[in-house]
């Protein structure tokens, strides 16, 4: 057997045993995969295992996630830090080779799969922060950014919508060092794919504007080889790899959708090593000369990656502006001053709507992050979130300004991302975006639409990653659109993922120290829920500060008295109801204290005394507003207290009158805390 086919069997052996031995887990892509997982681990990935975050390196994405065993093997045998101790406890408590991967860079695992269709998008923001950070840094003689992203996915990302989503896109931008392998076997954990997808997939993904290669054998190496270089040659579209291969290729279950996912029996198991003329009773088997070819793969890496840090040396001596600032981006780290322009807003009883505050914190921040990149589904005249004189990310040569569009450049160096109405697919590509490094990103759209995204969302705060999601016309005072526009469970929804920071300003003041904490908040995702309509701005000289909200809730106006006998509690649109009823109780005598508490999250993160000071334990007459569901403000307002929100849908009529009908006003809000009281 030459050393290519026994590489090739080991993954597949490797990848049975660490799930016969876990006794769950998916051998059929391992079992059919693994010739792609060879050609590229051996031959094709420019990486470097000894040093797993080089910037350069090319970056693979196991879109097909359930078929971990072979993402974990290849990496053991590429030298990554995973070990045969780690195959051995595939799927176990504590393990670094869970079931489906999950985000360890250390080990060469660039992101978290296994929701399907997740890593298909998640790699084209990835190909995307390539193309953009060669834009910015590549000059003649320095190609500072050179390198490519590659995936496998299966029929069943390709089914999921937000891959057509990301496709779509990809093709539109021309993203050219994009290359996707295709794991097509015809089969899905249910049955065969004639049962639910016999589209002629090829001819969708050219109709996106992608190159569609084939290969009609996927255990023919040498044509996946051809096929692989074929699509590094054209650079003007990303590229699908059509692989036709066998699910569970040499078990008695190959082609059976049996074979999905669960191990095989234990005949089976021999029988299928019998196949492959591996030895019987030798577990987690490695060839000697199988681990002698992979380190040459190595070298080679180790080797590309001295010759990018001998360029990188000559980079600096001619650009040593440039090198600075690619140095500080890719460390993620905010350049000194960063926050300088961020304006401060005067009192205004009229106010502004925090979506138009938030536009102009988000510009005067751009100005200074270098690195700052993100867009909008289709909504930048209504979320604010256009970068001025920023450009727009686009194919090269594409048509010139276009209504709509912002000044600057127009191409690949453009810091305005159109996403079009594609909400998942921009959710998981600002995944990519963050993964890559180097990109601050950030994504925008109406509060209602979260529901489009949270999949994507709930994976980056999996992850950890740092991620603004700006969300706009944040509750029933959008009005007139009607009820299918009005969030009201969404607040509730997104405050129970757990990672992720929800913060919904009251005032403009407030939402500009929400970017402050969005922008500084490096160890997970933040959302920003902004109104539409105007919200009057906070006389910061009587009340406390506006740089509070950093602790996520706090004193904003106190009691006239030693000891408060009501706290109103508010957040966003609702807390300057709460400081009207303040006024009025005060007037009559009553201690009432407003506390503003626009992120639980933050607010959980102080310690206990800070968080008893603000909400005195002895204090049970506590009233809490806000325009959304109430579930979970029991947290806050207790047994005793009495939560004022919105548990139905809204209804189409102007803001002002909806919100009146439903209650929220400073008079039925004063109506029920002196019934409280």
């Amino acid at each position: 057997m030459d050393i290519q086919q026994l590489g090739i069997n080991t993954l597949r052996m490797l990848a049975l045993d660490a799930v016969q031995k876990a006794g769950s887990g998916h051998p059929g892509l391992p079992l059919g995969a693994a010739p792609m997982a060879w050609v590229l681990w051996r031959e094709v990935l420019r990486q470097d295992p000894a040093d797993p975050g080089w910037p350069d390196r090319d970056r693979f994405v196991l879109s097909a996630g359930h078929g971990s065993a072979l993402l974990y093997t290849a990496l053991h045998l590429a030298g990554y830090g995973i070990s045969i101790r780690d195959l051995e406890d595939f799927r176990q408590w504590g393990s670094s080779t869970p079931g489906h991967p999950e985000y360890l860079p250390a080990a060469g695992i660039e992101t978290t799969t296994g929701p399907l269709g997740q890593g298909f998008a998640t790699g084209v923001g990835m190909a995307m922060a390539e193309r953009h950070l060669a834009a910015r840094f590549n000059r003649p003689g320095f190609p500072v950014v050179d390198h490519r992203t590659y995936a496998i996915v299966s029929d069943g990302d390709l089914m999921e919508g937000v891959a057509a989503e990301a496709a779509s896109l990809a093709g539109e931008l021309g993203l050219g060092r994009l290359i996707y392998l295709y794991d097509s076997n015809g089969i899905t954990l249910a049955g065969e794919t004639r049962l639910t997808f016999t589209e002629d997939v090829g001819r969708r993904f050219e109709a996106y504007g992608w190159q569609v290669l084939a290969v009609e054998d996927g255990n023919d190496a040498g044509a996946i080889r051809s096929a692989l270089a074929a699509a590094r040659d054209d650079e003007a579209r990303p590229s699908l790899i059509i692989v036709r291969t066998h699910i569970g290729y040499g078990s008695p279950l190959q082609d059976d959708f049996n074979v999905h996912g669960a191990p095989l029996s234990p005949e089976d198991y021999a029988r299928t090593r019998e196949f492959f003329d591996w030895p019987q009773g030798s577990y987690f088997f490695v060839p000697p000369e199988v681990k002698a070819d992979f380190r040459e793969a190595a070298a080679a890496g180790a080797a590309a990656r001295n010759e990018w840090g001998a360029m990188m040396e000559g980079f600096t001596r001619e650009h040593p502006g440039l090198r600075e600032e690619w140095d500080t981006v890719m460390a993620g780290e905010l350049p000194a001053g960063w926050d300088g322009d961020i304006p401060a807003f005067e009192a205004d009883p009229r106010g502004l709507a925090t979506r138009v505050a938030g536009g102009q914190v988000l510009s005067a921040i751009a100005g200074r992050v270098p690195g700052l990149m993100g867009g909008s589904g289709d909504l930048d005249p209504s979320t604010r979130t256009a970068l001025a004189g920023k450009g727009v990310f686009q194919r090269p040569g594409s048509p010139g300004v276009v209504q709509g569009a912002v000044s600057g450049p127009w191409g690949y160096e453009g810091a305005n991302i159109s996403f079009g109405v594609r909400e998942h697919a921009m959710a998981a590509i600002a995944s990519g975006l963050a993964l890559h490094g180097g990109i601050i990103p950030y994504t925008a759209t109406f509060f209602v639409f979260s529901d489009y995204m949270r999949p994507a969302m709930r994976l980056a705060a999996l992850m950890g990653l740092r991620v603004t999601y700006v969300f706009t016309h944040d509750s029933v005072g959008v009005g007139e659109d009607g009820p299918t526009h009005q969030p009201v469970e969404h607040l509730a929804g997104l405050r129970a993922m757990p990672g992720l920071t929800v913060i919904r300003p009251g005032d403009a003041n407030e939402t500009a120290e929400a970017w402050r904490v969005a922008m500084q908040h490096g160890h997970g995702p933040v959302a920003l829920i902004l109104s539409r309509q105007s919200l009057p701005t906070l006389d910061r000289s009587r009340l406390a500060g506006a740089g509070e909200l950093k602790r996520g809730g706090y004193i904003l106006a106190r009691e006239s008295g030693a000891i408060p006998d009501i706290i109103l509690i508010g957040s966003g649109s609702e807390l300057s109801l709460a400081l009207a009823v303040h006024d009025r109780l005060t007037g009559e005598g009553v201690c009432c204290r407003v506390v503003s508490l626009p992120s639980w999250e933050l607010f959980e993160e102080q310690e206990q005394a800070y968080r008893d000071e603000v909400l005195p334990p002895g204090v049970t007459t506590r009233v809490s507003v806000e325009a959304g569901a109430t579930l979970g403000w029991e947290r806050y307002v207790g047994r005793e207290g009495l939560a004022v929100g919105i548990d139905r849908f809204g209804a189409s009529a102007p803001g002002g009158i909806v919100m009146e009908k439903l209650g929220l006003t400073a008079d039925r809000l004063y109506e029920q805390a002196k019934g409280l009281l």
